[in-house]
């Protein structure tokens, strides 16, 4: 489902003219069964819901946080939301920070991303053509095209060597150190004369 969704965002933002660096990307709880991805720019709000996507073009003069359409009405201020029928009672919904930096990573064409510590750095393979690797808290990037995997079925180990960066994911439960939230993968990226150890997960 949600590849879905990804591939409908990627021509939406085509056939618009809106960018994925023009976007935010939010993970809106309403409550603990309703949440909505959605993903404004200044012009239109697209948002996913389990029933389908919904188009809101951005109303004038709302600078960029007031969408509705003829029916439906999103309102947009930092973290929070809220959203429902014209007219109606409107839900509040607030933004999960770190839910909607995956979501993001995933509707931008990443297909597995992984994170580490000190220093924070994050690693993106991205539609199965590139590695991204970005460390030092956002001041160094590095991108390499992605080489064929080399795997050890008895380890449950992908490695992807690329030259001067070399990437280790093992299927084995791993733990963020700093948000102690849980993984299906252990990450290892050597790079620089730098060992980078982290978590990470696919993303479809």
């Amino acid at each position: 489902m949600q590849g879905v969704l990804r591939v409908v965002l990627m021509f939406i933002s085509c056939v618009s003219g809106v960018s994925a660096a023009d976007s935010t990307t939010y993970v809106f709880v309403c409550d603990e069964q309703t949440e909505y991805t959605v993903r404004a720019s200044e012009t239109e709000a697209w948002l996913f819901r389990p029933q389908g996507s919904l188009r809101l073009p951005a109303l004038p003069g709302g600078a960029g946080t007031l969408y509705a359409d003829t029916d439906f009405e999103l309102r947009i201020e930092g973290e929070q939301a809220w959203f429902g029928p014209i007219g109606g009672a409107l839900q509040t919904c607030r933004n999960d920070r770190r839910r909607a930096v995956w979501e993001k990573a995933k509707l931008d064409g990443a297909d597995f991303r992984a994170v580490g510590n000190e220093p924070g750095w994050h690693l993106e393979i991205q539609q199965q053509a590139r590695i991204v690797l970005v460390t030092d808290y956002g001041a160094t990037r590095v991108e390499l095209p992605l080489p064929k995997p080399c795997e050890d079925h008895a380890t449950r180990t992908s490695r992807w060597d690329a030259g001067e960066l070399v990437l280790e994911v093992t299927g084995r439960p791993c733990i963020d150190t700093m948000s102690g939230e849980r993984f299906e993968s252990e990450v290892t990226v050597s790079w620089d004369g730098r060992v980078l150890r982290g978590c990470g997960r696919a993303l479809h």
